[in-house]
């Protein structure tokens, strides 16, 4: 086998890859329909979901199930006009802006200050968490994953709360129970205390607190100045309407998921679709679990030293698929005249790394770091990230932290490179000879190809080196990209110039410079300014390498960087950038190299 069929494989490989990753796992599946094309649905009524650890879970369904509408009565509203309208705590923090409803004590109302749907300064903040009867929206999807898309998966009703199960027939709040505050506003200074008493002598308590990021903490404490005993299990849920948009992509999950003994469980919505009654439940000392999209998560965590049993449960409302997520406790028996406390939290926020570990230390949460991990070359990724963090610390711009990673992943690879680039320039200073017996063996393929072997091994050239500059850039290449995709710390980074998001594609674009055209054109035809320069730098790096003789290869190498640059178009920018850096000092080095070596001129 010669050197041309080598570097060929190694091409063809990369294809291989990032087409097969752009088109088996890159594009989003729709969600089932779950609102019809005005937006308003009623919700006809349906079973709900059971309520943890209550004593008949499949027929005696939630408390809400009580008060399930019939057909007519409930059509979804504007989220903003349901929040005026409840009885409400709210809370104003640097990081979380939204408010619990006393109806149930949900926490169903939450907005992301710090994060906006797009780069304009002036684009709606990502709503979060939204109160039953909310209309549903789905996110304006795109057929490709690498284009710019509303991260709002579904604006439809999205809540937790926690409350108690009873065995013995006491009377305990439901999501319709209204309670009473002590305050109307919730500060990480001054806690709110909701009470509501059953009037059989028993009073419910719930503490809450939250902290200037994204923790809830919430203390409830029962009080029993009944005449008989309380048997109660203590649980939080999480419920979400509709089905979300999710991208689809093996390197990220989204979805229910938890940790139950120590191991990461996921989950695909389509998952609890196919499980026989809707229902996953596992038994665990410490851990979490909750529903994740591509940035945000929303997460039940109790008390890490307590058994508690979490499941994730799947269900239809009429047209409409809902989700829970939730856990319940051991029982707590509480005589007369005693009380009884549990403590537990609730994230509901970005998922960034730094804030994930913090509270994983503070709290003892297992494994919290695992809500925001690498899925995919994961050894790879994470020393890829933290570098990538440390350089962006020191300066300021990702764009330039993804360049000095480039160089620093040269530096780690040179000694590798430079000897597969000597092998290279030997292989061009040696095609005059080759050409020679090119035509010395003219139909004769296998003695041509015996010759050129003797050739190679009397100069001591390996031509298998000829494919490793580009094998030993594929994984940095596809570990770089899940840190592009999957981190928030990457979600709207800016570079220069034009390039406000290196997470999303190239803005500019070939046929309509920014836009400035009103010209409607195929998305395949979007190409940005970094994909040509990535495309330039590909093909003066060919150049620098021996040419194939047949000529069917040659087309093929002629081929290659316009292919390369049609694809990359749509890829993060941060991804394309990182590429064409990578080619110039590669060429760079190949350059330098042949200079030594005597072989100046490209190839023609």
């Amino acid at each position: 086998m010669n050197d041309q069929r080598n570097l060929i494989l190694a091409i063809v490989i990369s294809v291989v890859i990032v087409v097969g990753f752009e088109f088996i796992f890159g594009y989003s599946t729709p969600p089932p329909s779950s609102s019809s094309d005005s937006g308003t649905h009623i919700e006809a009524p349906d079973k709900s979901p059971p309520v943890p650890g209550s004593a008949n879970r499949d027929s005696d369904r939630t408390e809400s199930a009580k008060t399930e509408p019939s057909p007519g009565q409930m059509v979804v509203r504007d989220r903003d006009q349901i929040i005026a309208e409840t009885e409400r705590v709210s809370f104003n923090t640097s990081h979380l802006r939204g408010s619990i409803s006393l109806v149930g004590g949900l926490i169903d109302d939450l907005t992301l200050t710090n994060y906006r749907e797009t780069i304009e300064p002036d684009s709606p903040e990502i709503v979060l968490l939204s109160p039953k009867g909310t209309q549903i929206s789905g996110a304006q999807n795109s057929s490709s994953m690498f284009l710019p898309q509303n991260e709002v998966a579904n604006r439809g009703p999205y809540y937790a709360w926690f409350g108690w199960s009873a065995l013995d027939g006491t009377v305990t709040p439901d999501e319709q129970t209204l309670w009473t505050a002590n305050r109307s506003t919730l500060t990480p200074s001054n806690p709110v205390t909701l009470t509501w008493e059953n009037g059989h002598g028993v009073t419910f308590i719930q503490k809450i607190e939250i902290d200037n990021k994204y923790m809830f903490t919430i203390q409830r404490r029962i009080e029993n100045q009944g005449s008989t005993a309380v048997s109660v299990r203590p649980f939080g849920i999480i419920t979400r309407t509709g089905t979300p948009w999710v991208s689809g992509f093996y390197i990220l999950h989204e979805g229910p998921l938890g940790v139950f003994n120590g191991t990461l469980d996921e989950h695909d919505y389509t998952d609890l679709h196919d499980e026989p009654g809707g229902r996953i439940t596992t038994n665990t000392t410490g851990g979490w679990l909750g529903i994740t999209d591509k940035y945000w998560l929303v997460t039940l965590i109790p008390d890490q030293d307590k058994k508690f049993e979490g499941a994730f449960t799947h269900w239809q409302s009429g047209v409409l698929d809902k989700y829970q997520v939730d856990y319940v406790r051991e029982t707590y028996d509480i005589p007369p005249g005693s009380n009884a406390e549990f403590t537990d939290h609730l994230f509901s926020g970005a998922k960034v790394a730094a804030t994930l570990d913090s509270y994983e230390q503070q709290l003892n949460i297992v494994r919290f770091d695992l809500a925001a991990a690498f899925r995919w070359l994961y050894f790879l990724a994470m020393p890829l990230f933290h570098v990538l963090m440390m350089f962006n610390e020191l300066i300021g711009n990702f764009g330039v932290a993804i360049l000095l990673l480039t160089v620093c992943v040269k530096l780690v690879f040179f000694p590798l490179a430079n000897k597969a680039y000597r092998s290279m320039a030997a292989m061009k200073k040696l095609q005059p000879e080759v050409t020679k017996m090119k035509e010395q063996y003219a139909g004769d393929r296998a003695g041509m190809q015996k010759a050129m072997m003797d050739l190679y091994k009397a100069e001591k050239v390996n031509p298998m080196m000829g494919c490793l500059p580009m094998l030993i850039q594929i994984p940095v290449f596809f570990a770089l990209y899940e840190v592009l995709f999957v981190t928030i710390e990457m979600r709207q980074a800016p570079f220069f110039g034009w390039v406000q998001d290196l997470s999303s594609r190239d803005s500019s674009n070939l046929l309509n410079p920014f836009g400035i055209i009103p010209f409607e054109y195929p998305d395949i035809l979007h190409i940005g300014i970094w994909p040509i320069l990535m495309g330039v730098s590909m093909w003066l790096q060919m150049r620098l390498n021996p040419q194939p003789q047949d000529p069917i290869q040659a087309k093929i190498f002629l081929f290659m960087p316009f292919f390369f640059t049609f694809l990359l178009a749509s890829f993060p920018a941060g991804l394309v950038i990182y590429w064409t850096w990578n080619n110039l000092l590669s060429i760079l080095q190949q350059w330098v190299i042949m200079k030594r070596m005597g072989v100046a001129r490209p190839a023609s």
